[in-house]
């Protein structure tokens, strides 16, 4: 019965973070028998090597049946941490893809050193399923940009002040609007939770706001891009005034450390 609660307990994770991995390991334990010799690193060595073929060449083949595509790195777009790759985290609609070339390209043109970096986007296979801890990136039209930051000689590059791209925040200076007060003071405790998921931090970093809206007026002159998400405290800081860019709500989390789009 422990057995079979951790072994629960693993599939359900696994399911989780990759969507995919779930089935993989039960894929390895049904195959690798627990009386077999040296079961058990026999198990984890069939997992990885069936992981990572399933993530680098199966899915990417399948995922256009459920109209959803891989986002192909290059010189001018490209995931921030690798654990989005690794965890199927960088699939979506083909509509949203060619958005994300064409702004990509915009900006490029330029600002030809910098890429545009992607954080999370959805997972390959199925409406709905969830991509914890977002609650709408379930249908393959939602993804999360960066900022762009500057280094302590105030030169533009392509690093992030943290290694998953979220939790280092733009906070709202002493005379503008505290939305994470006032969303926590309404119980809304998760609101500034990606503090707790930077995998790392560099403080020589800071946002360079003249690039950063730049970048959000390629996205906002898009016309396949509904809306964005930013907090209130930015919008009005940089002075952008679209109607797209709204606040997302206390349910949800923060957004003074990455741009939030998603198209109709």
């Amino acid at each position: 019965m422990i057995r079979f609660i951790l072994h629960s307990i693993i599939v359900v994770l696994l399911t989780v973070l990759s969507q995919v991995g779930g089935m993989i390991y039960l894929i390895s334990i049904i195959a690798i028998k627990s009386k077999k010799k040296n079961h058990r690193l026999k198990r984890v060595t069939l997992f990885f090597t069936l992981y990572l073929l399933s993530t680098f060449l199966i899915v990417p083949w399948i995922a256009p049946y459920f109209g959803r595509q891989k986002i192909q790195d290059n010189d001018k777009i490209k995931a921030q941490f690798v654990f989005t790759k690794l965890l199927n985290r960088n699939y979506v609609t083909e509509e949203l893809h060619e958005s994300l070339i064409a702004i990509a390209d915009q900006f490029h043109r330029k600002h030809p050193q910098i890429q545009l970096i992607y954080l999370d986007a959805n997972f390959p296979f199925f409406d709905g399923f969830p991509l914890l801890p977002h609650l709408s990136h379930n249908d393959g039209k939602k993804i999360d940009i960066s900022f762009i930051y500057k280094d302590e000689n105030g030169e533009i590059t392509n690093e992030k002040p943290s290694n998953s791209g979220y939790g280092i925040f733009v906070a709202p200076k002493a005379n503008e609007t505290n939305q994470t007060e006032a969303c926590q003071a309404m119980g809304a405790w998760q609101y500034d939770f990606p503090k707790y998921l930077t995998f790392g931090s560099q403080d020589e970093l800071e946002v360079d706001a003249l690039t950063t809206k730049d970048l959000i007026r390629f996205i906002l002159n898009h016309s396949e891009v509904e809306k964005i998400f930013l907090e209130p405290h930015l919008k009005k800081r940089w002075n952008l005034n679209a109607s797209k860019i709204r606040f997302q709500g206390c349910h949800s989390v923060r957004h003074d450390d990455h741009i939030h789009i998603q198209i109709n």
